[in-house]
């Protein structure tokens, strides 16, 4: 069969159910992110019961936080990275051995349950230290399966046309600004914090329903049971003899062995010669796949998307999270500042960036621009600094009126999402089509280095102000 006999995405059906597991995917953990205010109130060693109540928090005290409260988002930050790249890492090197099917939805049962349990957790009363370490461990829990659940599905677009890796980054986007989007109606409502939290772990759970439901739904479109199954054509049909790929690529770079093709021969190994002999009709329908070939003709992308990350997620919540209003000290503008301009808008733009790749790839997989354009985000770490971040001891301000935070964040977080989408679409359309699933994977793995690099370094560019 040939691209042409190809059926259509009726409906979009597999674009759409693409873009829920996208959602499903970032929607935990941007709801733990933004529900920082409702984390940090019970965190809270001596706050006055109205604050602890009503979650207020104007930034205008000074610092006089508890320890856990001003340290909380950058080990939030931190316990969600690490865990992401360990199992993203062992997830590129285990896809093979383990189920798609058991991956993605073992993955989002696992996070469906730790949500509940948060959900419940709410109106428990609890110790603000036992309350930290619960919480770090949900949230290094729902990373590490997040971790596979994303590798898993990357590598599931990866056999599919180019532009369906587009819904999944359009889905992920979309869950921060869901997350913040629920957050602003919360206070707009009124309502306490404790109930607000509720809803918004409840809201998750009904998303990880909906994408559970989803998945399960897929196998059963024509069109993705058509180019799944152009896949495993292409694939060997025995699973006995696929090799472990880090033995493949050893093998591969063992000089010393020769290797010999024989057109009538079985195969077979001569331990005295070290002389391998295949059949041919093998090595047309099992192509070898070397994780450092792979990596060689893709790791522009992968080096490029992991930069992107250490840049974002070096400012972002654990700087930008603190910069205060200028224009009015209090009142409704520094109520919802943050929340609008820091979590809702960097969520929109970082949308409308993954979102644009589906209908605009510039610069091309091919062109010096693309790195350059990724290089040159490294500018907003002294920005951000350089903003009106409170409590400081060091930098001065430079940007004081909230007009230059507004800017550097639409200007960020656009440029987040285009360029990472570019990066993690172009990944796999580098390679053989047979090698799609595994670069899919090493995308992830850099995706989630970066991540790890940038919660490592935000540390210290908060300590630097």
């Amino acid at each position: 069969m040939t691209a042409t006999n190809a059926p259509r995405d009726r409906y979009y059906a597999v674009w759409i159910i693409l873009f829920i597991l996208g959602l499903g995917t970032l929607l935990p953990w941007n709801f733990f992110m933004t529900a920082t205010m409702y984390f940090t109130s019970r965190l809270r060693d001596s706050a006055p019961a109205g604050d602890k109540q009503n979650g207020t928090h104007d930034g205008t005290e000074g610092d006089t936080r508890s320890v856990l409260e001003s340290k909380f988002n950058n080990v939030m930050t931190l316990c969600a990275m690490v865990p992401l790249l360990i199992f993203t890492c062992l997830n590129s090197l285990l896809h093979q051995r383990i189920p798609q099917k058991l991956r993605i939805c073992g993955s989002l049962t696992v996070i469906l349950v730790v949500f509940l349990v948060t959900a419940v957790l709410v109106k428990v009363d609890m110790e603000p230290l036992t309350f930290f370490i619960v919480t770090m461990f949900k949230i290094v829990c729902i990373n590490c399966f997040g971790a596979i659940l994303q590798g898993s599905l990357f590598g599931l677009a990866g056999l599919l046309p180019g532009s369906y890796t587009a819904p999944i980054m359009s889905g992920q986007g979309l869950a921060g600004t869901f997350a913040a989007f629920s957050m602003i109606c919360a206070i707009a409502s009124g309502s306490t914090l404790q109930d607000s939290a509720f809803g918004y772990f409840i809201m998750a759970c009904v998303v990880i329903l909906l994408a559970i439901v989803s998945y399960i739904l897929l196998p059963r479109m024509d069109f993705f049971k058509y180019y799944a199954n152009t896949s495993s054509t292409k694939s060997s049909g025995d699973e006995e003899n696929k090799m472990d790929l880090l033995n493949k690529d050893a093998l591969e770079s063992n000089k010393t062995q020769s290797i010999a093709l024989d057109v009538n021969a079985e195969v077979t190994e001569n331990p005295a010669e070290k002389t391998l002999v295949v059949d041919l009709t093998d090595v047309n329908t099992t192509p070898s796949i070397s994780v450092f070939g792979i990596f060689k003709k893709i790791k522009v992308m992968a080096l490029s998307v992991c930069f992107i990350f250490t840049v974002t997620i070096g400012v972002f919540p654990a700087v930008t999270v603190d910069v205060k209003p200028y224009i009015a000290a209090g009142g409704t503008w520094a109520k919802y500042f943050i929340p609008v301009f820091c979590f809702l808008m960097f969520n929109l733009m970082d949308w409308a960036g993954r979102s644009l790749t589906a209908k605009c790839t510039w610069p091309g997989k091919d062109s010096i621009i693309l790195p350059g354009l990724v290089l040159v985000r490294v500018i907003f770490i002294p920005l951000f600094m350089l903003c009106n971040v409170f409590p400081r001891q060091k930098l001065p301000v430079v940007f004081a009126h909230d007009a230059w935070y507004i800017v550097f964040m639409i200007v960020f977080s656009f440029s987040n999402g285009y360029l990472a989408s570019l990066c993690m679409c172009f990944g796999p359309k580098k390679v053989a089509q047979h090698e799609a699933e595994t670069a899919g994977a090493i995308m992830v793995f850099f995706l989630s280095l970066g991540l790890s690099l940038g919660a490592a370094l935000s540390f210290g560019f908060r300590a630097l102000i």
